[in-house]
This record gives C-alpha cells, structure tokens and sequence, in this order.
C-alpha cells in the first residue's frame, strides 16, 4: 500500500482548516484515513496553534516511505522535518527558476507583482520629472 502524508480540508465556507493525515494514495481527499498526524489552521494568528504536528509520527511515517504532498512537505519543514521530496522539489523549482531568468520571464507571482510595482515606480519617477521641467521651462 502506496501511503501519503496530505492535507484534508475541514472548517467551513472562507473559514479553512486542515487535517494532516496519512492516507492510502488511492483514497479521495476526504476519504478514509490511516492516521491523523496533526491539524494546519491559516487563519489562526498565533503562529504556535496555527501549526500542531506529531513531529515522532510524521518521521516514522516518512521512514517507512511515505510520500509528503507539496504543501504539506512545506508543512512539515517548518518544524525542522525536510524529506527528500522537498529536497527534490525545492531544486527542481531553483532550475526552473534559473531557466525563466535565462529566458527573461517571470517564473512565479511574487516575481510578477515586484515587476509590476517597479513599473509604476518608474511611472512615477517619470511624471515627477515631467512636472519638474515644466515648472522650470515656466
């Protein structure tokens, strides 16, 4: 039996909660768990109950082979746990990074939204300096 660790979503509607769970891989999202490793709540602003996890679980559970999901491999890193899928993902994603620099596009939002913010900066600077040599024109 194929086993990953992966997130299940409770709470209800704009009100998320997550459950770690490991799960038979070809069970649904929401279907039936093997074990409940842990609870995830983004909404929840103190960073120590946003984030409860059974660190001796989620490590055995990794040393018997089962598969992180990305997200929860995120999850698990925060508390000092990185398994070789993050490691494996982490560097994928820094060559394919390194392949849209080499290109010229941005690879991911965070690289868009700061292109996009320098952009009007530009704007700005530009239409200061407009209004600086017309005031000194006059």
């Amino acid at each position: 039996m194929a086993v990953k660790l992966r997130l299940t979503r409770m709470g209800r509607r704009h009100k998320p909660f997550f459950r770690l769970n490991a799960i038979d891989s070809r069970s649904p999202r929401d279907g039936r768990i093997i074990e409940k490793l842990g609870h995830y709540d983004p909404i929840e602003k103190d960073a120590a109950k946003q984030l409860v996890l059974n660190k001796e679980r989620i490590e055995y559970w990794i040393g018997v082979g089962a598969v992180p999901s990305e997200t929860v491999a995120e999850l698990i890193a925060r508390i000092g746990i990185e398994s070789k899928h993050y490691k494996e993902i982490k560097a994928h994603r820094a060559k394919a990074r390194e392949i849209a620099k080499k290109k010229g596009k941005l690879f991911d939002g965070t690289q868009k939204r700061q292109a996009e913010l320098a952009a009007k900066k530009a704007e700005a600077e530009k239409a200061e300096a407009d209004k600086a040599a017309g005031e000194a024109k006059a």
